[in-house]
C-alpha cells in the first residue's frame, strides 16, 4: 500500500517555534464523495432473491450429480460454476464428483480430446486442488524440435485455455512454462484479428488471467465475455444472476456502513493528508472472500486495513521523524496515557485504534476467540517498528542491502496486518491450531507475502525516488547486486513469478489447513496483481479501481 513516495521524513524546523518541514504527497481527493452514503438496503428485496435462488440452486445441484452426465461435460459444468464464483454452494458434491473422475482418470484418456478440453479440464482440477499432470499437455510438443506444434495456432480456444492452464503450474513444470511463454506472444500477435466474444476473451486474458484476478470481478465479467458458456444451462446463468445481485445489495450495505464509520470518526478532518479510499479498501477486502457468511469479517477488515492508510501515510507522508519516534513508542506501548507524548494531530486517531480493538476484543473474548484480535494487534506494532526503521533508513539517507530490505520490506508490505486481521470475523475455522499454523509462517504465506512486496516495488519505485526515499527494494537489489535497473526489475519479477507457483502448490490437496483458510492467503495476492499491476491503483486510482468498483457497486446485472 506504498504511497507515491514512501517516506521522506524531514526533519523539524524548530526555529522561532516554527511548523516543521513535512513530505506532504498532495494526494489525489477520493474519486467517489459521499456517494455510498446514501445506500439503502430493502431486506425484502434481499428475501425475494434468496428465495428465488432455490429452485435454480437445486437444478444445479441435479446437474452436477447426474451420472450419465459426460466427464468432459461434467468437468466443463464444475469450470463454468467455479468461474461464476459459485462453487461455495455445492462444494461438497463438486468435490465428489472430482474425487471420482480424478480416480478414473489416466493419461490415455487424454489423447484424443482436443486443447481446449482438456485445458478446461485441467483447470477445473487444479483450481478445486486435485494435481492433473501437466503430462497431458505433452502431445501438443513436437518431440524433436521440443517447441509447440504449429496447428495449435490456428485454434484460439484451445491456445487461450493453454495460457490460462498455464497460470497454475508449480516449480519443475516446464511444459507449462513454455506453454505461458509461448501461448502469450501468439494471442498478442493475433488478437487484433479476433471478433465478437472470443476477441474479448482474449483481451481480458492478456489484460489479467483469471487466476490472478478478482473472483467477484472475474465472477462478472464472465457473464459479458463467456455468453455461450453461461447460456448452456439456463438454471446455472438464472442462478448465478440472482446470486450477483444478492451480493450486490449486501455489499453495498457493507460498503455504506464502513463509509458511515469512517466519515463519523472523521479522520479526514484530523488528519487530511492521508489518503481518502474507502470503497477502494473495501473492494480489495471483498477480494479476500465475497461469500455472504464472511460480511461480519469484511467489515472488521475493512476497518483494520483503514487504520493502516492512515498509519503508512503519517509516516510517510506527514510526520517528523521525532514525531514517528514518539507514535512508534506510543503503538508499542498500547496504553491510553501514552496519548500525551503524542503530537494532538495523531491523538484521535490513536484513541480511536485503541478502543475499536477494546469493542473487538470484548465481542470476540464471548466467543472464545480472543487470540485472532491479538495477532492482529501485534502485527499492527509490528508495521509500525518497519515503517519507523524505512524512515530512519530516509533520515540518514541509507540504502540497505537486499536482504537487509526484505526483512523489512515484508512486515512494511501490510500483507501480515491485512491476512491476520482478515481472520478476526471468520468465526469458528479460525481455531488456535489454524492460528498457530499462519504463525508458523508456513511457504504459501511466504510467497503471497513476497508478491505482496515486489510486485508494490517494482510499480512504486520512480515515484518513492522523486518523493527522496533511499530504500526501495528496487535500489536495494541495484546496491547489494551491482547490476543494472532493469536487471534488477527483471529479478524481482522472477521472484514473483516463482512465489505464484508456491502459492499454487500450497492450495493442491492433502492440503496443511482448509482451503477456507488459503483462500485468502491466495486471494490477497491476486489483489496485489489487481490493485498493482500496471501502476499503483491505489494511490492513483483510476483506469482499473474506478471500472471494478463501478462493475460490482454501481453497475446491477440485468434480470
Amino acid at each position: 500500500m506504498a504511497a507515491v513516495g514512501v517516506s521522506a521524513i524531514a526533519k523539524a524546523n524548530t526555529k522561532n517555534n516554527a511548523e516543521p518541514v513535512r513530505p506532504l504527497a498532495n494526494f489525489p481527493p477520493s474519486k467517489w464523495g459521499d456517494m455510498f452514503l446514501s445506500f439503502s438496503l430493502d431486506n425484502s428485496i434481499m428475501e425475494e432473491y434468496a428465495k428465488s435462488m432455490e429452485e435454480p440452486k437445486e437444478q444445479v445441484r441435479r446437474l452436477i450429480m447426474d451420472p450419465t452426465m459426460d466427464s468432459n461435460k461434467k468437468l466443463s459444468l464444475i469450470y463454468t460454476i467455479h468461474r461464476l464464483g459459485l462453487t461455495y454452494m455445492f462444494l461438497k458434491e463438486i468435490e465428489g464428483q472430482l474425487d471420482r473422475l480424478f480416480k478414473d482418470s489416466n493419461l490415455e484418456d487424454y489423447a484424443e480430446l482436443d486443447l481446449h478440453t482438456i485445458s478446461i479440464s485441467f483447470q477445473a482440477f487444479r483450481h478445486l486442488g486435485y494435481k492433473l499432470p501437466c503430462d497431458v499437455f505433452n502431445k501438443f510438443k513436437d518431440v524433436d524440435t521440443n517447441t509447440f506444434k504449429e496447428y495449435i495456432t490456428s485454434d484460439m480456444k484451445g491456445m487461450l485455455g493453454l495460457y490460462e492452464a498455464a497460470q497454475l503450474r508449480l516449480k519443475g513444470e516446464k511444459i507449462l512454462d513454455d506453454a505461458s511463454a509461448f501461448t502469450e506472444t501468439k494471442l498478442k500477435s493475433l488478437v487484433n484479428t479476433l471478433e465478437g466474444d472470443l476477441a474479448q476473451q482474449v483481451k481480458q486474458s492478456l489484460e489479467r488471467p483469471v487466476h490472478h484476478g478478482m473472483p467477484m470481478v472475474e465472477a462478472r465479467l464472465y457473464f459479458s465475455n463467456y455468453r455461450e458458456e453461461c447460456s448452456t444451462h439456463n438454471s446455472l446463468l438464472k442462478l448465478a444472476k440472482l446470486h450477483f445481485n444478492y451480493l450486490q445489495l449486501q455489499q453495498k450495505e457493507e460498503l455504506r456502513i464502513v463509509s458511515k464509520w469512517w466519515k463519523d470518526m472523521k479522520f479526514q478532518e484530523t488528519t487530511p493528508y492521508i489518503r481518502d479510499r474507502v470503497p477502494e479498501i473495501y473492494f480489495w477486502i471483498l477480494g479476500l472472500y465475497f461469500e455472504p457468511s464472511y460480511s461480519l469479517a469484511r467489515i472488521i477488515a475493512t476497518k483494520i486495513t483503514l487504520f493502516l492508510v492512515v498509519l503508512d501515510d503519517t509516516y510517510d507522508a506527514y510526520a517528523t521523524i521525532e514525531e514517528l519516534r514518539l507514535l512508534t513508542d506510543a503503538i508499542n506501548r498500547w496504553d491510553i496515557s501514552a496519548i500525551s507524548q503524542l503530537p494532538e494531530y495523531i491523538r484521535p486517531f490513536y484513541k480511536i485504534l485503541l478502543n475499536e480493538y477494546a469493542e473487538l476484543e470484548k465481542q470476540l473474548a464471548t466467543e472464545g476467540r480472543v487470540n485472532s484480535v491479538i495477532a492482529s494487534k501485534e502485527a499492527i506494532q509490528d508495521i509500525a517498528r518497519g515503517y519507523l526503521e524505512e524512515a530512519e533508513w530516509t533520515n540518514s539517507g541509507y540504502v540497505p542491502s537486499f536482504p537487509e530490505y526484505t526483512k523489512n520490506g515484508l512486515i512494511t508490505s501490510a500483507y501480515n496486518v491485512i491476512s491476520k486481521s482478515a481472520l478476526v470475523g471468520m468465526g469458528e475455522i479460525v481455531s488456535e491450531d489454524a492460528l498457530a499454523w499462519y504463525e508458523s509462517h508456513p511457504k504459501i504465506l511466504q510467497a503471497s507475502e513476497l508478491i505482496s512486496r515486489f510486485q508494490d516495488d517494482v510499480m512504486t519505485y520512480k515515484f518513492e525516488r522523486e518523493r527522496g526515499q533511499s530504500a526501495t527494494g528496487v535500489d536495494a537489489y541495484i546496491k547489494t547486486y551491482g547490476v543494472s535497473e532493469k536487471q534488477a526489475i527483471k529479478e524481482l519479477k522472477k521472484m514473483i513469478e516463482n512465489a505464484w507457483k508456491d502459492i499454487n502448490e500450497g492450495c493442491l490437496k492433502p492440503r496443511e489447513v482448509s482451503m477456507d483458510l488459503l483462500a485468502p492467503i491466495l486471494n490477497l495476492a491476486r489483489m496485489i496483481d489487481v490493485v498493482y499491476r500496471y501502476d499503483d491503483g491505489f494511490t492513483f486510482p483510476g483506469k482499473t479501481l474506478k471500472e471494478y468498483i463501478t462493475l460490482l457497486f454501481v453497475d446491477s446485472l440485468p434480470m
